[in-house]
């Protein structure tokens, strides 16, 4: 079958490839795959890795082998799954915990989008608990995560505000469904729309020294990327006079010990297939041959939303 590996040498460091059709575990169905989201995080990961490697997270398509355990969803299943390694490809096997079924009417690109960045915006969110009425703060609001953080937390009944890097991206945010659309390099400006219940938080550096100030009492602050810098500075003792403030890492692969992916993924395609969420708009699109193309410019950060490859 194709594959995209690590190529240092191709654009994005990935190139297409033949190699072995997946061997699955017990727990694992195969599926014939449909759809791929691309995640800045692989793509940086796809420059430190060793050549060969084969990477990919998200994938949406139809199982073709079920689990020898008899778990998941039978033959001829459409569904929507994340793997720790090796989406990019014709076929997957993906374990039966990590899938959950989409309905007719979703489609394989946007049931593509759900797997990082959905699940990631969902389970960032209940760190938070009830939010109805109170204020939510979403960084990186251009993105996947951020698009999606936007528009649960407004289902939530949230007062959301949304910071974006540049003016280009406020409609985006806005058209999810932000109250307040801030731009800039750092935080600050969001401080003067009040203290957040609820901080999702991807953006490290400054953006994430200002935020550390800007959780209100008995909030929380959900940390899942540092795309801008890891290194930040902060004033603990205004941060623990705040007041019963917590401070939450999410890496989603360690989340799933927590929730399984399959139960998010249930409420996110249930909710797309109802018309409540919408998948970010498709700002870059190709074939498997262009996976690594649009992982560049991703990387390059030319590509807001979310960039969804097509396997024929």
């Amino acid at each position: 079958m194709r594959a995209v590996l690590v190529d240092p040498a191709a654009p994005g460091c990935l190139n297409i490839s033949e190699v072995s059709d997946p061997t699955p575990l017990s727990s694992q169905a195969v599926v014939d795959v449909k759809a791929i989201s691309l995640n800045l995080g692989e793509v940086k990961r796809a420059r430190r890795s060793d050549p060969g490697t084969h990477l990919g997270w998200d994938v949406a398509g139809v199982v073709t082998e079920t689990a020898a355990d008899g778990s998941g969803p039978r033959v001829g299943t459409r569904i929507v799954g994340v793997v720790l390694l090796g989406g990019w490809a014709e076929r997957v096997a993906i374990d039966t915990s990590w899938m959950a079924p989409i309905p007719e009417n979703v489609s394989f690109a946007d049931a593509s989008t759900l797997p990082v960045a959905g699940l990631t915006a969902l389970y960032a969110l209940e760190q938070g608990g009830q939010l109805l009425g109170r204020r939510v703060l979403v960084t990186g609001a251009s993105g996947g995560v951020g698009l999606f953080g936007v528009q649960l937390a407004k289902l939530s009944g949230a007062t959301v505000t949304a910071l974006v890097r540049r003016t280009e991206n406020v409609e985006l945010a806005a058209n999810a469904g932000a109250d307040v659309v801030v731009v800039g390099e750092d935080a600050k400006e969001a401080a003067q729309h009040g203290r957040y219940h609820c901080i999702l938080e991807s953006v490290g550096g400054q953006v994430l020294t200002d935020a550390m100030q800007q959780v209100a009492r008995g909030g929380v602050l959900v940390n899942y990327g540092v795309s801008a810098g890891e290194n930040v500075t902060l004033n603990a003792a205004e941060f623990f006079r705040t007041g019963r403030v917590q401070y939450y890492g999410l890496y989603l692969f360690t989340e799933f010990g927590r929730r399984p992916g399959r139960d998010g993924l249930r409420v996110l395609a249930g909710l797309i297939s109802s018309g409540q969420l919408k998948a970010p708009p498709f700002q870059a699109e190709g074939g498997l041959c262009d996976l690594g193309a649009l992982a560049e410019r991703l990387f390059n950060r030319e590509i807001s939303g979310k960039a969804v490859i097509h396997v024929d």
